[in-house]
């Protein structure tokens, strides 16, 4: 009779298993997104999406109990993500420029890295569900107002719903760039720095 496998052995068994679900699924996110940019949300079956990553449809379902999850996790956890970058940014400490700066460096290279998700983010946001919709919302304005609450430091006075508004602009100006400026620069490191050369000035700009 075999020796029973050691017990080292089988947690690395499942160590592997479990690093390989999680790699298909960031696949699958990685490919929803692509795909969600250039065909929209509803014009990809999860057929397509399995195919594109080498698993069958019903595969897909391993990962997302449905279609709508797929996009619900796609959305919700790059929200989360730039609500933790950005109160990380603000928890680094400094005065209200150096902060700034650094919320727009973080935000640019987010832009700049991933244009299908903001692409989708602003085509297929309302196909969320209800419940989903309300979460990613949430996400978005605590992001917001990590960025307002430093534009009210920075000018004293400043009405936080003139700071979210000002906010909103600039995130327009760099969210809108990369997926829609087809002959930009070609070196990487310029188009980051025009990104937020262009932000910082729109957020100081004189508004009154």
């Amino acid at each position: 009779m075999a020796p029973p496998p050691r017990e080292d052995a089988v947690t690395d068994a499942a160590a592997g298993r479990s690093q390989a679900k999680q790699d298909r699924r960031a696949l699958l996110l990685r490919e929803a997104a692509r795909m969600y940019a250039l065909h929209g949300f509803h014009g990809v079956p999860m057929e397509d999406l399995g195919a594109a990553c080498g698993i069958s449809g019903p595969a897909v379902y391993r990962h997302f109990p449905g279609k709508s999850a797929v996009l619900a996790a796609l959305l919700g956890e790059a929200s989360r993500h730039l609500l933790d970058g950005g109160r990380a940014a603000a928890a680094a400490g400094g005065g209200a420029a150096i902060v700034l700066r650094r919320l727009v460096s973080f935000h640019t290279d987010f832009a700049l890295g991933h244009p299908d998700v903001i692409r989708v983010q602003e085509r297929d946001l309302a196909a969320l569900s209800p419940a989903d919709g309300q979460l990613v919302r949430g996400l978005q304005r605590a992001y917001l107002g990590v960025w307002a609450e430093q534009l009210v430091r920075l000018r004293p006075g400043t009405e936080p719903t003139e700071a979210y508004f000002q906010t909103q602009a600039v995130f327009g100006l760099i969210n809108s760039t990369p997926h829609s400026v087809h002959r930009g620069p070609a070196d990487p490191a310029l188009r980051k720095r025009l990104l937020e050369g262009m932000a910082w000035a729109a957020l100081c700009a004189p508004v009154r």
